[in-house]
């Protein structure tokens, strides 16, 4: 009710809002704290300094420079050219080890090894063969097993021969087998070594494509001729399945032991399909093709001296045969 009981018409009182004590305590109390505080004193408020690295500094903001197109092409250039030169220097050192190779071959005369004959025996080894130096660790399994079918293919000729010799003992008229036989084993076991095993052993030692193809196309025959083998068709000197079955009638252990033979002729038929495969699978991992077998072939006829020597004779005596 005061503020009906004031005088409306009288003066106003001026009132200071500074005046206030709340406000009055508030300001007087911060006064007093910045009055106690002395910069320039030693210990200062509370004694404790702000080091340097702890100011504020400005942001810097780092520029990205683009690298320009001349830089880049120039940068480029500089890792191909280096990578090259590491890459002469790999081919270089390969050349130098293999030279070094070759001086120590030749130095300690390296010896034929197969076939492994006896010292007194007059005929020498006439090849080299080791799996474990010449041939990449990769591939030694899968030649190994072409040599293996190699031997596997000579003791069944031999069986084969010794079916055809028990059927010639029974009938005169089974001689041709027999014959045939003999032929056979004489012929195509050192045909097969030289045909198709020891390309495929080139072509592992040296990823020769040439090689590769040489072998291809020889053992597809090779894989025909397994086939008919254990057939077993009548005067072709194979002791197969028709000429075992034939031979119940006259002789039944000749004709059991002549089923095992058109067992094994069957095997190495089988086997061969396999090899086959798997050489093949080989063949596509190396890098080999057709255009750098026809490469290899024809550096190897340019580079073979008995042909340089054979085309020069007949370019001369031609010559000769124009001048007079």
């Amino acid at each position: 009710m005061s503020g009906f009981d004031s005088n409306p018409f009288a003066e106003p009182i001026d009132v200071n809002p500074f005046q206030d004590p709340s406000v009055t305590q508030v300001t007087n109390a911060a006064a007093d704290g910045i009055g106690e505080y002395n910069p320039f004193t030693a210990g200062g408020l509370h004694e404790r300094t702000i080091p340097i690295s702890a100011a504020s500094q400005p942001a810097v903001l780092q520029t990205t420079v683009e690298p320009s197109p001349q830089a880049s092409v120039a940068a480029g250039q500089a890792g191909l050219l280096r990578q090259q030169a590491e890459l002469e220097k790999k081919a270089a050192e390969l050349e130098r080890k293999e030279q070094r190779l070759r001086n120590q071959d030749s130095a300690r005369g390296r010896e034929n090894n197969w076939p492994p004959l006896p010292r007194f025996f007059p005929i020498k080894p006439c090849f080299y063969q080791d799996f474990n130096e010449e041939i990449p660790v990769e591939f030694q399994r899968i030649c190994k097993m072409m040599y293996y079918l190699w031997m596997y293919h000579g003791v069944t000729l031999f069986l084969n021969m010794l079916a055809c010799l028990a059927c010639f003992t029974l009938s005169p008229s089974n001689g041709v087998d027999f014959g045939l036989s003999i032929l056979w084993l004489i012929l195509f076991t050192p045909t097969a070594f030289l045909c198709w095993y020891r390309p495929v052993y080139k072509a592992f030692q040296s990823d020769s494509s040439f090689s590769f193809f040489f072998f291809f196309f020889i053992f597809s025959f090779q894989v025909i001729v397994y086939i008919i083998q254990s057939v077993g068709i009548p005067h072709w000197g194979n002791s197969g399945w028709i000429m075992a079955i034939g031979m119940l009638n006259s002789n039944i252990p000749v004709a059991v032991f002549m089923m095992v033979v058109a067992c094994f002729f069957s095997v190495n038929a089988a086997l061969s399909v396999v090899l086959l495969k798997m050489v093949h699978s080989k063949y596509r991992r190396t890098g080999a093709s057709f255009q750098k077998a026809q490469e290899e072939f024809s550096q190897g006829v340019v580079s073979n001296r008995t042909l340089q020597t054979t085309v020069a004779s007949a370019a001369s005596s031609a010559a000769q045969g124009a001048f007079h």
